[in-house]
């Protein structure tokens, strides 16, 4: 037993470099092992030249617009996630973001989404995000507050110009609902896609980008290749979301930037391309959509 949890926590190898550099769309380092500089020289050695480092509260979209302005190859979003709002409204007794915190009411999210807001001005920060909805973790107690957080970051982005990136979770008709009503920014993105091909062919129609994480080399994720054929190959990213969802054949280890080229290779294989077509529009895609 030892021996495989040792497994289960080592890093996977260093995948071949990929011939063309792309960009991870969706990078959580601050809660990876190593410092940022060891994760992004790993990244850069396969070909993984830019990040989006991805806030999800507040503290943690300081640190990403600080990152940001330290190294040119990484770009900020921040946001206060979908199961921050509710805590930050309702209280976190069991202390699920970290910290055990009381009810803040209206007045603490208020308070939050005025510092993400100041955030989202600076030139470093590229999306608010990762914003949204998502009913398997918060309650029905929390909806509301999750669905005007929404909002409110929609608002948000258009205000600054910058994208839009999207957390769904169990809730897409209530995600594509909201855009519509609110009217979705010129440059949104579904980061870790999970829709069926009808919902990719939705996002299509309107326009949005689709980035597509491990989930989509998993065995039994068929209706996710079937959405990512589906997707107009100018609107596919690829991410990590690491430390999270990382890629078959290493499911459960811990997952960085450095493992792209092996999701890339995936999507490659599924879309009948090559792995430099795809990455050509990976890079391509990820510049427009984020800005830069």
């Amino acid at each position: 037993m030892p021996k495989k949890d040792d497994e289960r926590s080592t890093p996977p190898p260093l995948p071949a470099p990929l011939a063309v550099a792309v960009a991870d769309s969706h990078t959580h380092l601050d809660m990876q092992s190593g410092t940022p500089e060891e994760g992004l020289a790993k990244a850069a050695s396969v070909g993984v030249t830019t990040v989006v480092q991805v806030g999800c509260d507040v503290p943690g979209s300081r640190w990403a617009a600080e990152l940001a302005a330290r190294f040119e190859q990484v770009h900020a979003a921040v946001a206060l996630h979908p199961n921050e709002a509710p805590r930050i409204f309702l209280g976190d007794p069991d202390g699920w973001s970290g910290q055990r915190r009381e009810p803040g009411g209206r007045a603490a999210l208020d308070a939050a989404l005025a510092e993400i807001d100041a955030l989202a001005a600076l030139p470093q920060v590229r999306a608010v995000g990762e914003t949204g909805l998502d009913y398997f973790r918060t309650g029905p107690e929390g909806v509301e507050i999750q669905k005007e957080s929404f909002r409110r970051h929609i608002a948000m982005a258009k205000r600054h110009g910058k994208a839009l990136v999207i957390h769904d979770r169990d809730a897409h008709e209530d995600v594509i609902a909201v855009l519509l009503e609110e009217g979705a920014p010129e440059r949104t993105v579904f980061h870790c896609y999970s829709g069926d091909a009808e919902m990719a062919k939705v996002c299509a129609e309107h326009g949005w980008y689709l980035s597509f994480a491990g989930p989509v080399t998993f065995k039994a994720n068929q209706p996710l290749r079937d959405a990512l054929t589906a997707t107009p190959l100018d609107r596919i990213l690829v991410e990590t979301d690491a430390p999270f969802l990382t890629p078959h054949p290493y499911r459960g280890r811990p997952n960085a930037p450095y493992l792209i080229p092996v999701t890339v290779r995936s999507m490659a294989d599924t879309l009948g391309l090559s792995e430099e077509e795809l990455a050509t529009a990976i890079a391509d895609n990820t510049a427009r959509a984020f800005g830069y």
